[in-house]
């Protein structure tokens, strides 16, 4: 058999140098310490307003004046009963603290202090059963990430919430101002920004 040139042992040490690379140079993404090293990911850990990267501007999804809009309201629906609330409203209920990782499918993740209200009282004041999925709806007129689909076992855990602050400040545009939300162990995509309803699915 004529020789290839390059062996199979050559062949998987080149494939095995490269994947290691790879992850050197878009890990600083995550661990800060590798940072320097972060030549080729498409964010940098700390980038962007209150020191997280953002994928997507207000701009972008079209929701920079609705955001801004001073007759913003959340509202929360089920079975014929709605609750809308501004955001003054929803700041004056009880608020609860988390601190949550925010994974990206761009590859980066990081975690973050976030403040706001448990899903699970917005639930109740509109007489939702523990059992209940809901689905949210964002300020964005159209796209992808316009809606998202939330389980009971999100929905009622105590770390679920309709955040209103973002590393000790008022959450900002970029970040789903004026209230997004953050759950446990759910991906970026569905941790939707600029909420605008949040709906009681039977």
């Amino acid at each position: 058999m004529p020789d290839s040139g390059i062996s199979r042992r050559a062949l998987l040490a080149t494939v095995a140098t490269a994947s290691v690379a790879l992850v050197a140079t878009t890990a600083g993404q995550t661990w800060a310490w590798l940072e320097p090293f972060n030549v080729f990911a498409p964010r940098r850990r700390g980038d962007g307003p209150q020191g997280l990267p953002v994928n997507r501007t207000a701009a972008q999804a079209g929701v920079a004046d609705l955001a801004r809009d001073p007759d913003w309201r959340l509202t929360v629906a089920h079975d014929g009963t709605e609750q809308a609330f501004t955001r003054d409203e929803l700041a004056a209920m009880p608020q609860a603290e988390a601190v949550l990782p925010i994974a990206c499918v761009e590859g980066w993740s990081t975690t973050a202090h976030w403040r706001g209200v448990r899903m699970a009282e917005l639930l109740e004041a509109v007489g939702a059963p523990s059992g209940a999925s809901v689905h949210i709806t964002s300020l964005e007129p159209r796209g992808a990430f316009r809606t998202s689909e939330m389980g009971p076992e999100f929905a009622r855990d105590p770390l679920t919430l309709v955040a209103l602050e973002l590393n000790g400040e008022v959450l900002d545009l970029e970040h789903g101002y004026p209230a997004r939300i953050i759950a446990p162990a759910r991906p970026g995509v569905v941790q939707t920004k600029w909420i605008d309803r949040i709906e009681v699915q039977a």
